[in-house]
């Protein structure tokens, strides 16, 4: 047998071990569950993800395991007690809840909050966005490993959560908002603290750029991966920045008439055409810094006068239907509310940003990696009780 033969026959031995190794390390597919309670879910969502070794067949997100049922609730509350309710909705943006709710029954009414107190909404309403978004911001570095940037999140976010207790009296979910204005008007000192409370969330966005976005580690587990294109974000109802990092520039802040002072200011809608989780990411960081330039041009234009138009002491709002939404931090919220004339709503839907946007998640999901389903679920960005209404 010559030199060339016995290659030959080696080779073949080889490759008949490989396969007999191969068949030996067929394994069937697994049903892997990702929460209800697990750190990494944002919260007590459940994803039934079905994998092919380490791949991602098919996915499916399971919600309703914290359902406290805030539609049906608003039926037994009065006009004003609802904002009690949906403080609660998106918690880490409380104030940003009321206002589609409150200019929805003042739509009913007929009337309009005066000139002030719109602007002092509007400023609350993106002081909320820094302080939702921000957090977001710091979360990311946690997904891959990284906990110095949540620190600074925590930090810097303090300085919006005093901001929104010194006007409203609550730091987390304030109830503020009045049909026909505000509850009270700003304290004394208060404009020039949030000037300067502004100005560090500015230089947060900068640390946050350097220290997250210009990671090496965090770009290649980001980039390219989650891509959603722009016709699948608008057929799944993709909305606020998962929509505009597809691309589409959609922002309800200038694209609709809402009795909100967003015109008085200078500011950019960002989009990104490239649609993958850094996209997503880097939307939002550039988000929060408008929101900076919106409160501080607004500081500047708070007009004098009132913050609360006359309204009976005991409200019942006409009989009719209105629908009113707004950009808030994860997206559009949106509520219907049907008045048949009483002290309370007869019916209240309630179109929350995160729950249209997960419902994408069995899309986006299949074909990827396991390590890749955090962190696509971390870039599109929900919270729960954002969709567990």
């Amino acid at each position: 047998m010559t030199l060339t033969d016995r290659q030959q026959l080696s080779y073949i031995a080889s490759q008949a071990a490989d396969a007999r190794l191969n068949v030996e390390l067929e394994t069937e597919g697994m049903t892997l569950n990702i929460g209800p309670q697990h750190p990494a879910t944002h919260g007590t969502l459940r994803i039934i993800c079905r994998l092919d070794g380490e791949q991602v067949v098919w996915a499916e997100p399971v919600a309703g395991y914290m359902h406290r049922g805030y539609e049906k609730l608003t039926e037994v509350r009065t006009f004003p007690q609802v904002t009690t309710l949906v403080n609660r909705i998106d918690w880490l943006g409380s104030f940003a809840n009321e206002v589609p709710f409150i200019l929805a029954a003042e739509k009913l009414m007929e009337i309009e909050a005066p000139p002030r107190a719109q602007v002092i909404r509007t400023i609350l309403f993106e002081l909320s966005r820094i302080a939702n978004v921000s957090l977001f911001l710091g979360d990311l570095g946690v997904q891959m490993g990284a906990i110095t940037p949540v620190f600074l999140a925590f930090r810097d976010r303090e300085y919006i959560l005093n901001l929104i207790e010194g006007a409203t009296g609550g730091r987390f979910h304030p109830n503020f908002d009045r049909i026909g204005g505000l509850k009270d008007d700003l304290p004394k000192g208060w404009i020039e603290e949030t000037r300067g409370a502004v100005k560090k969330l500015e230089q947060f966005c900068d640390t946050i750029d350097d220290l997250l976005f210009g990671n090496e580690i965090f770009q290649s587990r980001m980039r390219g991966i989650g891509i959603i294109p722009a016709d699948i974000a608008k057929d799944y109802g993709l909305s606020g920045a998962n929509a505009r990092a597809s691309g589409i520039d959609w922002d309800l802040r200038r694209d609709q008439d809402i009795p909100l002072s967003y015109g008085l200011a200078d500011w950019k809608v960002w989009t990104h055409p490239d649609g993958d989780s850094w996209a997503r990411c880097w939307i939002r960081l550039q988000e929060t810094r408008e929101s900076c330039k919106i409160v501080t041009q607004l500081l500047d234009q708070i007009p004098a006068g009132p913050v609360m138009t006359k309204v009976p002491r005991i409200i019942k709002v006409p009989e009719g239907e209105a629908w009113v939404s707004t950009e808030n931090p994860l997206g559009e919220m949106g509520y219907y509310v049907v008045s048949k004339g009483g002290l309370g709503p007869f019916r209240v839907k309630i179109r929350s940003a995160s729950f249209n946007n997960i419902s994408i998640v069995p899309w986006a999901l299949k074909g990827v990696y396991v390590p890749d389903v955090i962190t696509i679920l971390a870039s599109l960005y929900f919270i729960l009780g954002d969709i567990d209404r």
